[in-house]
């Protein structure tokens, strides 16, 4: 068997752990870029957990190969559910191919018609500056479904849906679902209610206007400016998600995702966001939180406080560097 081997925001020793699991068990490794010339291995092993890959999809279109995502702590995820330490009980049936493969659908975008990268949890539209009104008119398949004042707009996937999505009053979908979820956030119009469409629609965000330009956000880490449109349609192919645990099916990782969604209607407004940061980000430290976040120094410390008083993060000595401390979401068991 020959596995590939990729990833992002990993630590060498990692690498070097995985490596040796893969020796030991016999099975032939090596490292992977999305431009590699080397032979295609039978699968890909991406490092970084969630993130990682989400980064790996978004720089490649062929997704025809199986991944795995492992994470490098203890934190559990919907695309990553394997943990390095643990990876060692489970080499043998990745060797044998005794797995489940998830088809994880993704959401092709684009800005301006013009193409970027599909995403695989969400793509919204927001005003450039926080709590300012954003106007649009949404249609599905050419049909105007309203034209709105909100605070922007979420197109999810069903694994996006337990994401932003869920935390904005978005229904929450299993991945089995063949349909996308929408969610005007903040609207004005107060009956106004989160749709469910096919994945076959095509959804356009048309006419976006507001005081300062608007951005999109593709799956929380990259913004694009836009000056009028955003297309989102089913992207072909499905991202390919190995599954090596019985537990880790969409509807055990849902039940997790729903019972903190019940908590995160009392949770700060701060504390709600470095959880989202946390999950679509990974690991970081309070200065890379406020820094992504643009909250004060003040308000992320008292917003963790409250996180690390409730079990929903840990802390714990950054691997590169001892003198600072690192957080990351727990488990939800």
């Amino acid at each position: 068997m020959n596995v590939g081997i990729a990833g992002s925001g990993f630590t060498p020793s990692s690498l070097t752990n995985l490596k040796k699991i893969l020796d030991d068990a016999g099975i032939t490794s090596f490292p992977i870029s999305t431009k590699s010339k080397k032979k295609k291995p039978d699968c890909v092993i991406v490092l970084g957990g969630d993130r990682g890959v989400r980064n790996y999809f978004h720089r490649t279109f062929d997704a025809t190969l199986p991944v795995l995502g492992i994470n490098e702590s203890e934190t559990n995820g919907f695309l990553a559910q394997i943990d390095l330490k643990e990876f060692s009980t489970y080499v043998n049936k990745l060797k044998k191919m005794n797995y489940k493969i998830e088809e994880v659908t993704r959401l092709g975008v684009k800005i301006d018609r013009k193409n970027v990268y599909p995403v695989l949890n969400d793509v919204a539209v927001f005003s450039s500056k926080s709590a300012m009104l954003m106007e649009h008119t949404l249609r599905v398949n050419g049909d105007e479904v309203w034209h709105d004042s909100s605070d922007g707009i979420i197109v999810s996937t069903p694994i996006g849906s337990s994401a932003y999505s869920m935390s904005a009053g978005g229904p929450v979908i299993f991945q089995d679902s063949s349909v996308f979820g929408i969610i005007s956030v903040n609207s004005l119009d107060i009956i106004r209610r989160p749709l469910v469409v096919s994945n076959e629609s095509i959804i356009e965000i048309d006419e976006i206007t507001a005081r300062m330009h608007c951005d999109v956000v593709l799956d929380g880490i990259d913004r694009y400016k836009v000056d009028k449109i955003v297309e989102a349609t089913k992207f072909v192919p499905s991202a390919k998600i190995i599954r090596l645990k019985k537990d880790t099916t969409a509807i055990s990782a849902l039940t997790r995702k729903v019972k903190l969604a019940e908590e995160l209607l009392n949770m700060p407004p701060s504390s709600k966001l470095l959880l989202k940061i946390l999950e679509y980000e990974g690991s970081m430290t309070q200065k890379e939180l406020a820094s992504k976040t643009m909250l004060p120094d003040r308000t992320v410390r008292l917003a963790m406080s409250h996180l690390l008083e409730k079990g929903y993060v840990k802390r714990k000595i950054s691997i590169r560097d001892s003198r600072q401390k690192i957080y990351e979401i727990t488990k939800l068991d």
